[in-house]
Formats: structure tokens, C-alpha cells, sequence
């Protein structure tokens, strides 16, 4: 009997961009509450997680911790498919509108934003639990957009500059860090 490959998305919202994966809401599935990892899953069975603009919505150590209970539940050779708005996208309509606390009103989704990564924040975040971190779409400390090759089979990625068409032309209108976090 094969074993069922489990592909989870983490704070799914309204879209479907991952057919065939398990797409959950945070009061189903929360990245800080390991209670309801354990409800859902077992130890090391989880193949990939794709976590589109939500880590952003934690602090760093939050960050770290959920992390952590992520490496717990993944299964060896699993990985974390994580984007999160670039902090060093030198676009400043941009970064105002996904600063922290957000641009205006509490409604607005950014409101709830606690941390802005770049790329060295977000790979330290999880280094720091045991993950090997691959650099998929980032802007370095110069604003230098760099993309490598990745495949959206392994997790859909809508906001960055494979997928939105809002960054198909020569200049990136709404690019996110994306990187691949594997358990080695």
C-alpha cells in the first residue's frame, strides 16, 4: 500500500492554488498551538507545507516556534514552501503598504503584520530549529532582484514573479521572498 503523500497549506484563505493539497484556516491548523497539529497529524508524516504570506504575521520568536512544531510534523526530505513580502523590495509604495501594523485602517490585511522579513531574517528563523533554507525569489540588501528555478508542482506560490501577473512585465510590481526550508 503507498504511503498518502500529505501536502498541507497553511492560512489558505479564499484561494485554491494548490489542488490535491489539504488547505486549512488558523483556527483549524495554528502555527503556534501544537494542540492542533497533534489533533490533525502525526509526527514526521507531513510531505510539504506552503505557507503564503502568513509568517509575517508573527513575531520572530513566534516565528521560530512555529518553525519548530512545522520540523516536528514534516517528514525527512519534507520542506516549508514560505513567502512573505521582501523588505528589501525597494518599491517604498510597497513597503508602506506592508509595514508593520500595515498602511492604514484595522481591516486592512497588513494590519496584523508584526515583522518585515528580507531574506537573511527569514533564513535565520529557520536555521535556527534545524532547517536547511533555499533561496527561491529575494531581493538582496541592494533592492537586486534574484529568482532560481523552482516549480510550483511542489506549491504554488500566487504573489511572486513565476505566477502573479502583476509581475510578468520588466518591472515587479508585487514580488514576495520566497524560500524553500527543507528537513535534511
Amino acid at each position: 500500500m503507498q504511503e498518502q503523500k500529505i501536502k498541507l497549506v497553511i492560512g489558505a484563505g479564499e484561494h485554491n492554488n494548490n489542488p490535491g493539497w489539504i488547505h486549512t484556516q488558523e483556527d483549524e491548523v495554528n502555527l503556534l498551538d501544537a494542540a492542533t497539529w497533534e489533533a490533525n497529524f502525526k509526527v514526521g508524516t507531513i510531505e510539504a507545507i506552503l505557507a503564503e504570506h502568513v509568517w509575517e504575521h508573527l513575531t520572530f520568536s513566534e516565528g521560530v516556534k512555529a518553525a519548530r512544531i512545522c520540523f516536528k510534523y514534516l517528514r525527512k526530505g519534507g520542506y516549508v514552501r514560505c513567502a512573505v513580502p521582501d523588505g528589501y523590495f525597494p518599491d517604498e509604495k510597497y513597503q508602506e503598504i506592508v509595514q508593520i501594523g500595515g498602511p492604514g485602517p484595522d481591516d486592512h490585511p497588513a494590519a496584523s503584520h508584526k515583522i518585515v522579513h528580507n531574506y537573511n531574517s527569514i533564513s535565520k528563523m529557520f536555521e535556527m530549529v534545524g532547517f536547511e533554507v533555499k533561496l527561491l525569489e529575494y531581493c538582496d540588501e541592494e533592492g537586486q532582484f534574484y529568482t532560481n528555478d523552482w516549480d510550483g508542482n511542489d506549491g504554488v506560490i500566487f504573489r511572486s514573479k513565476k505566477f502573479d501577473p502583476r509581475n510578468q512585465g520588466e518591472e515587479l510590481a508585487f514580488p514576495s521572498l520566497i524560500i524553500d526550508a527543507v528537513k535534511r
